[in-house]
């Protein structure tokens, strides 16, 4: 495997299942884009200095006891219930990712950084 790239791992009975962290980012951004009022997922380019680092395409993962957590960073329409948009993102985010990779999705916590004006 590459070693440039960050892998999330799960034993299986015949050996290692491996995914990479950007498969599970692209499946959260699907989700996530799915949900009506997300405008995007903030690129880099959106984000604080601070959080370019750790969230370079708008979605961060990493491993906690055997499940992720996931921060995304959003967009939203302007006009929406901010909460309500977030709680929907949750969901689907969280489904999806289980639904496709087998692990746990502990948490979705979602940072909207900006608002669309139409």
């Amino acid at each position: 495997m590459p070693e440039n790239k960050d892998y999330l791992n799960m034993p299986d009975k015949n050996g290692n299942i491996h995914i990479a962290e950007e498969v599970v980012a692209a499946i959260a951004i699907g989700a996530a884009k799915e949900a009506e009022g997300v405008h995007a997922v903030a690129s880099a380019n959106a984000l604080p200095d601070f959080m370019k680092k750790v969230a370079s395409r708008g979605v961060r993962v990493a491993m906690k006891d055997d499940a992720m957590i996931v921060d995304l960073f959003l967009v939203v329409e302007y006009g929406v219930v901010i909460p309500d948009v977030a709680a929907k993102v949750q969901n689907s985010v969280a489904t999806a990712i289980e639904s496709m990779t087998g692990y746990a999705v502990h948490h979705v916590n979602v940072h909207v950084v900006g608002v669309h004006l139409d």
